[in-house]
C-alpha cells in the first residue's frame, strides 16, 4: 500500500484533503443555517438573481456613470433580482448551481476511489482501468448534462423575471470543451491501460 501510494502522490493527498474540507463546509453550513439568520445552504432563504447573458445595451448615461473616455461606449448586461422568490423560482435558482456541484463532488469521489484502488492493487490492473473509464464517462456525460440543465434553469428563471421572449437557452449555453477533451483523454488512457493489462497477463501466462 505504501509503495503503491507513492505512485499516486501528491494527487492522492490533495483529493483526500479537498473531500474532507468540502464535507466539513457543507456540514458546518447546514448547522449554521439552522441557527443563524442570513446563512442558507441549498434551498430557499434568499433572493434569486440571474444575469441576462446575450442581452446588453448602452447609453450616454451609462458611459458617464462608468467614467468612459470620449468616444468610448460602455455596454451593460442587466442582472435581474427578486427579493422574495416563489418556490418554483427558488428551485430554478438551486438548479443553476446544483448540477455542477454534483459533477464536481461525484468526480472527486470517483477520482479518490481510483487513486485508492491504484495505491492498494497497483496501477496496471483491470480494476484501475475500469475505474479510470468510469471517471471519464462521468466527466463526459456529466459535464454536458450539467451545462444543459443549468442553462435551461437559468433561462426559465429569467423568463419569470422579464417580459417578452428574451430568455433563451442559446444565450446561456457554453460547450464545456475542456471537460470534454479531458474526459476523452481519460477514456483513451483507460483503453491503453486495459491493453497493457492484457499484454502483461499474456506474458505472465507464457512464463
Amino acid at each position: 500500500m505504501a509503495e503503491g501510494r507513492k505512485l499516486v502522490e501528491p494527487l492522492f493527498s490533495v483529493v483526500s484533503v479537498v473531500l474532507r474540507v468540502m464535507v466539513g463546509v457543507v456540514v458546518v453550513g447546514f448547522v449554521l443555517s439552522l441557527f443563524v439568520d442570513g446563512v442558507h445552504v441549498g434551498w430557499g432563504g434568499g433572493s434569486a438573481c440571474v444575469t441576462a447573458d446575450g442581452v446588453s445595451g448602452s447609453s450616454s448615461d451609462t458611459d458617464a456613470m462608468f467614467g468612459a473616455r470620449e468616444g468610448v461606449d460602455v455596454s451593460s448586461t442587466p442582472q435581474y433580482c427578486i427579493a422574495d422568490p416563489s418556490g418554483s423560482q427558488q428551485l430554478l435558482e438551486v438548479l443553476r448551481d446544483l448540477p455542477s456541484f454534483i459533477l464536481m463532488v461525484g468526480g472527486l469521489l470517483l477520482l479518490n476511489r481510483l487513486l485508492r484502488g491504484a495505491a492498494r492493487d497497483g496501477a496496471y490492473t483491470a480494476q484501475t482501468a475500469a475505474r479510470l473509464r468510469l471517471l471519464g464517462w462521468w466527466l463526459l456525460v456529466g459535464s454536458l448534462v450539467s451545462e444543459v440543465t443549468q442553462a435551461i434553469a437559468q433561462a426559465a428563471l429569467l423568463a419569470t423575471l422579464v417580459e417578452g421572449g428574451r430568455a433563451t437557452v442559446g444565450n446561456m449555453w457554453d460547450i464545456p470543451f475542456l471537460a470534454i477533451f479531458t474526459a476523452l483523454g481519460l477514456l483513451t488512457f483507460a483503453r491503453i491501460m486495459q491493453e497493457g493489462v492484457v499484454m502483461r497477463e499474456d506474458i505472465e501466462a507464457t512464463i
